[in-house]
């Protein structure tokens, strides 16, 4: 690995808080107001990531912990959630794959100026549907978000779903240094940027390494799985057990059995899986990360007490439909060719001749869509569609590393190659490998100013970002 760059000016260097919270194991829940707020408060703390018998890490984190509290509601009920910035620098909460009013996106300079050290702001707004989502900060996100200001955000369907079990999984990975600190000095790396983005070797289930899931022989469980990771595709493995695929990125999907139990998370993807714990007495299994390096254990799910029930249950009804649009209109789309360029080993860097290894500043644009380098609030729009309007974008990577690209306030449909039929799921986020297309398709029903960008954090701060308009 090459070495890591100088630290932007922009950067500060924690020292002396004397905050010491610990993230549990399992994500807590948020803490209210006496206006009916939830009260988020961005704050330095520090986080056992290594496990509890090793040295806290410094972190920032929602009340101070990694992951944030979880903030649950109920479908068609309002979100309110004041955050308090206590942070030595701006930030914001973005809602990640909620369909909300545009005001609440939480997209710095677009929807909204950002949250001052020391001020506040209120989100507040109707949640129309029920999912596996996340907040996280979108103000110098590739700085923030691996600080650890990141959280869970359960929207619960209309009535109880048949499970016996629902189990949050906040999954990241961690660049850190021998004696187990943030590697603050490769923060905004040249490097990084250039290449696939900010990559660490530590994993974390829930703010702690590998967690032990207790389960009872033939009980099913809802894992909810959140890639909250900088930059990492996580290809998982569930094994010895069937992993039926119930909703991704917060939609439900026609359910489908995951072949060979494995599933690829980019990063901000979510998937709902339901899975029967067909296991004998004191056996066990375990969700596995399949890294190019190696394999590496996040979940062990071990089997004690007596069994749930004496067989396992029998194939689950769908999850409840959200309320998404029905049909699109094809014949009168609006198409839109979206090339995505740039990165090294491209000609935009051999013409700009720039070197690989060097600290980027604010104003570094490495990356282009459709020829334009953005910082996804700057510049005119991408394009402007009128409400209603079915939108078809054609985004071919012609760059040598993977893209997840993410389209907020909308969830859309993965067109198929050669024609506009589509998969059985909707989508926020969609990982384009290199060399390949991705077309997708959406209603824009959600009028205001949104963002489409690569979440590959490093990758939408040098220009992989975009803005349309839906009127």
């Amino acid at each position: 690995m090459r070495a890591p760059a100088p630290p932007l000016s922009r950067r500060r260097v924690l020292a002396g808080t004397g905050l010491a919270v610990v993230s549990a194991l399992l994500p807590r829940a948020a803490h209210g107001a006496a206006d009916g707020f939830r009260i988020l408060r961005a704050h330095p703390g520090s986080a056992r990531l290594r496990g509890p018998d090793q040295p806290p890490t410094a972190v920032w984190g929602y009340d101070g912990t990694v992951p944030g509290p979880v903030l649950r509601v109920r479908r068609g009920e309002e979100l309110r959630v004041r955050l308090v910035n206590e942070l030595p620098e701006e930030t914001v909460i973005h809602w990640h794959g909620l369909r909300l009013p545009n005001a609440m996106d939480g997209v710095p300079h677009l929807t909204q100026h950002p949250v001052a050290p020391g001020q506040s702001f209120d989100y507040r707004f109707v949640v129309p549907d029920a999912g596996t989502f996340w907040y996280h900060s979108h103000r110098f996100s590739s700085e923030q978000q691996e600080r650890g200001l990141y959280g869970g955000l359960i929207v619960e369907e209309p009535a109880p779903v048949d499970v016996d079990r629902d189990v949050l999984l906040i999954l990241d990975d961690w660049r850190l240094t021998p004696e187990g600190a943030n590697d603050e000095a490769s923060f905004r790396s040249f490097h990084d940027a250039a290449h696939a983005g900010r990559l660490g070797r530590h994993f974390t289930v829930n703010g702690g390494p590998t967690l032990d899931l207790p389960v009872r022989a033939n009980e099913r469980i809802r894992l909810r799985l959140v890639n909250a990771a900088n930059a990492r595709v996580m290809p998982l493995r569930l094994e010895r057990l069937a992993a039926r695929v119930m909703a991704i990125d917060g939609q439900p999907a026609e359910p489908f059995l995951a072949r060979e139990s494995r599933l690829t998370l980019g990063p901000g993807n979510r998937a709902d899986l339901f899975v029967d714990a067909t296991l004998e007495p004191g056996a066990s299994a375990a969700l596995i990360l399949e890294d190019v390096r190696a394999e590496v254990p996040l979940v062990r799910l071990v089997t004690e007490g007596p069994p749930a029930r004496a067989a396992p249950r029998g194939e689950p009804p769908p999850l409840p439909a959200n309320p998404l649009p029905e049909r699109m209109n094809f014949p009168a789309a609006l198409r839109i060719d979206l090339p995505l360029e740039g990165g090294a080993m491209s000609p935009l860097m051999m013409r700009r001749g720039e070197v690989p290894g060097h600290g980027i500043d604010p104003a570094a644009r490495i990356w282009t869509m459709a020829g334009q380098a953005s910082s996804g609030h700057d510049g005119p729009p991408l394009f402007s569609a009128k409400r209603g309007r079915t939108v078809v974008i054609a985004m071919p990577n012609r760059t040598a590393f993977p893209h997840a690209m993410h389209l907020h306030g909308h969830h859309f449909r993965l067109l198929d190659n050669l024609d506009d039929g589509w998969k059985p799921f909707w989508l926020d986020t969609v990982v384009i490998d290199r060399q390949r297309t991705a077309r997708i398709a959406f209603v824009a029903d959600n009028p205001g100013k949104w963002m489409i960008h690569c979440h590959m954090l490093e990758h939408q701060e040098t220009g992989m970002a975009a803005w349309f308009e839906v009127t």
